[in-house]
């Protein structure tokens, strides 16, 4: 029979005895008992019985209460499949609303505004610095070394490329600046 529709019986001593209950732990039994407990200074005999009724009958509440809710949680499983409420939707849902709720607290709020300003901070240095790179470059381009420098580099250039053509292309054919040589040595 499911545990969730049996009828708990709170004062059966059957009770709670199922697939995860102790059943299998042994009690402790008294003089009348297999095993014999010794008992704490200060306790009696009837005290310690007193005590382990009332243990008995906590461990069989706490069972109870453990079908209880294992019934509960069937049953709330069951309303939300028949609602159509997968378990992706609802932590679809709670990431969402705890997404929602950083967003909403006073220290997300106060991380973004100074990360913001950071940002800005940032930007604006960036945006010296590259100023200040292209200032140096511009200087010196027109320094009188790098105008040597551009110098020999376009007088390498023009003798790797070859002048202008007469059609405008730069290119110039290897024969055409070249003459044949009659005295090739092949």
């Amino acid at each position: 029979m499911d545990s969730a529709s049996q009828d708990i019986n709170l004062n059966s001593p059957n009770k709670g005895l199922g697939s995860d209950s102790l059943s299998d732990v042994p009690a402790e039994r008294g003089a009348s008992g297999v095993a014999p407990v010794t008992l704490p200074p200060g306790l009696t005999e009837e005290e310690a019985e007193e005590l382990r009724t009332e243990l008995t009958k906590v461990e069989e509440e706490i069972q109870t209460l453990r079908q209880v809710l294992l019934a509960k949680e069937r049953h709330a499983s069951e309303l939300k499949r028949k609602l159509g409420l997968s378990t992706l939707t609802e932590l679809k849902q709670n990431i969402s609303k705890g997404w929602q709720d950083v967003q909403t607290s006073n220290a997300y709020k106060k991380t973004q505004e100074t990360l913001s300003q950071a940002g800005q901070k940032t930007s604006a240095a960036f945006s010296t610095v590259g100023s200040a790179i292209s200032r140096k470059l511009g200087d010196m381009r027109n320094s009188p070394t790098f105008k040597s420098f551009e110098d020999k580099f376009g007088n390498i250039k023009s003798k790797v490329v070859g002048g202008r053509t007469e059609n405008g292309d730069g290119i110039q054919s290897p024969i055409e600046s070249n003459p044949v040589q009659d005295k090739a040595p092949f």
